[in-house]
């Protein structure tokens, strides 16, 4: 069985449009770019290119069995923020996760819940190791259940 290629990683205006999708689950451009014009300005044609480019990346699929076009996400939240985290991790971090959750946390104040969940987290990875215990942690803290 062939592995699948890596996601490529998405631009800002890309991951505003995945973030829409992740909480919205299926949607058409319209809205899509109704939920992105709550935040700022956002045409419609222009969502529409995005996601056309989007869909030829990997990011999206469409569904054209309607007759307004339907995308969703490619790959589950999950697993494109492990991808851009370790991405960030070897280049500005040089690898260290250390140094990634020190300026993580100096950057943005955790509150208290956060803190306890991280604090889980990391006795949990002790315990057992690095398997799926931060997708478990992060589904419950973020409310996503894909």
């Amino acid at each position: 069985m062939m592995k699948k290629p890596p996601t490529p990683r998405p631009t800002d205006a890309e991951l505003n449009i995945l973030r829409v999708l992740w909480h919205r689950g299926d949607s058409t451009v319209r809205e899509v770019q109704e939920e992105l014009e709550k935040v700022a300005p956002t045409g419609y044609t222009t969502v529409l290119k995005l996601l056309q480019i989007m869909t030829d990346k990997g990011l999206v699929a469409r569904d054209e069995s309607h007759r307004a076009h339907v995308y969703r996400s490619a790959d589950a939240q999950q697993t494109i923020q492990r991808g851009l985290v370790a991405d960030l991790l070897d280049r500005a971090f040089g690898g260290s996760a250390h140094q990634l959750v020190q300026h993580a946390l100096a950057s943005r104040p955790a509150s208290r819940d956060e803190l306890a969940e991280i604090r889980k987290l990391l006795d949990a990875m002790e315990v057992g190791g690095a398997g799926d215990t931060a997708s478990e942690t992060s589904n419950e803290t973020s409310g996503d259940d894909r």
